[in-house]
């Protein structure tokens, strides 16, 4: 498509737009009295506005049924994870009996990291990618803490080549090849947080497969985002949130993949929690666990309901649209982003220092451009916040945008990118 730089050009994308009327399924935060330019998907969605309804009708259900909603609410509690399971497989391309919705992220990376990182002989390293988020790292240096081991000498981590900012496949399957015999565990975001790279995990999976080495995959940034094939890539074990591109609220709850070809090893240590137990003689209070075939196996307590139901609200979206129409509008809305601040880079008489430093090429990326400052970055971006720009801010001089395809508009990534030429 041949871009333009006009509001009338960024209008008529509008009209043409497929998911144009989802917008007005979401509540756009105001500042100043008039709709934000909300760039911050990629941190915390926004709220769909059927979410109180499904709050509604649990507190209602709580409220006129009390311990009677488990099992006669119109969306009966002993239950609920199963209500997610079809709408979450198809968000990350797996079965439905690999995907259960529980906890929240670092405590699900936890648990999966108890069950797949088994250090043994010679094999205890754990690789991961250079500028991983903090949270994953503190996981990952504590559970090899746990084995009595040295984080120091069993944390590898793949680096960017001298001079660039983000990784390259062959670099990350050279490493894999390079350590085959000393790793235990390959562990890796889909999308990088702080560059928006999204990494070819089929490749770095093949890979793994190739050495029989395990990979687990943090996902936060990548469901609802990049479309993904977890069981077809073989992939052991994953895990997420739901509150950023899935719009399920602060802090919501959380989901894992475990494939198929781990789902009735019972053999594999875990934490234990009556929730996980065989749903067949889980109240008869049974003193030894038997746990369930597949990731249902992994929980621990039951169902936090009225989280549940905003992220219930979200699924039922993306059900509606599907991830296909999704990515086409993203690389569509994304690329028009970035070629606006490509051309506010090129012009004659521009004075702007930054750079974008997510992949230019649309697959390596997702709803995500990191634009990079050369100097004065927090004051620039205190100044398009006050302007009526809601991005992020990282340290040390990264602003993050994320035009998420559900609710912004081709007008939404003009408006941003006047803004910050003009600023």
């Amino acid at each position: 498509m041949q871009y333009e730089n006009s509001l009338a050009f960024a209008r008529q994308l509008d009209k043409n737009d497929a998911l144009r009327a989802y917008r007005k399924e979401f509540f756009i935060p105001k500042v100043n009295g008039k709709e934000s330019i909300y760039l911050c998907g990629n941190s915390l969605g926004l709220q769909p506005r059927s979410v109180q309804k499904h709050i509604q009708t649990e507190l209602e259900d709580w409220k006129n049924l009390g311990v009677e909603g488990h099992v006669h609410a119109r969306h009966p509690w002993l239950y609920y994870h199963h209500f997610f399971s079809k709408s979450v497989a198809r968000l990350i391309g797996a079965k439905a009996g690999e995907v259960v919705v529980m906890n929240q992220l670092s405590v699900n990376l936890n648990l999966m990291l108890i069950s797949f990182y088994r250090p043994k002989g010679k094999r205890v390293k754990i690789l991961m990618q250079a500028n991983e988020f903090p949270s994953d790292y503190y996981a990952v240096e504590q559970q090899v803490r746990l084995h009595g081991l040295n984080p120091k000498e069993c944390i590898v981590e793949v680096l960017p080549r001298e001079g660039e900012v983000t990784l390259r496949t062959e670099d990350i399957v050279a490493k894999v090849a390079e350590l085959k015999d000393e790793l235990a565990l390959v562990m890796f975001s889909a999308v990088n947080y702080y560059t928006g790279q999204f990494y070819d995990i089929k490749t770095i999976s093949e890979a793994c497969c190739k050495h029989k080495i395990v990979f687990g995959l943090d996902l936060a940034h990548a469901i609802g985002n990049v479309p993904l094939q977890l069981h077809d890539w073989h992939i052991d074990f994953a895990t997420w949130c739901s509150y950023k591109y899935l719009n399920s609220g602060p802090g919501g709850v959380s989901g894992v993949f475990v494939n198929n070809h781990h789902a009735k090893n019972f053999d594999l240590p875990r934490l234990a929690g009556w929730w996980g137990n065989d749903e067949k003689t889980r109240f008869r209070m049974h003193k030894h666990f038997v746990p369930q075939a597949g990731a249902a196996g992994w929980q621990l307590s039951n169902a936090p309901v009225l989280s549940m139901a905003a992220h219930k609200a979200s699924l039922e979206i993306f059900d509606q649209v599907g991830m296909r129409a999704l990515r086409q509008k993203s690389e569509l809305l994304t690329g028009y982003l970035e070629w606006l601040l490509q051309s506010a880079l090129q012009s004659a008489d521009a004075k702007v220092h930054f750079r974008i430093i997510t992949p230019t090429d649309k697959k390596q990326r997702g709803a995500q451009l990191s634009i990079q400052t050369e100097r004065n970055g927090k004051k620039l971006f205190d100044k398009i916040t006050k302007a009526g720009v809601i991005a992020d801010w990282r340290e040390p001089d990264v602003i993050r945008v994320a035009p998420a395809p559900l609710y912004n508009s081709f007008e939404d990534v003009w408006r941003f990118a006047q803004l910050i030429s003009a600023v």
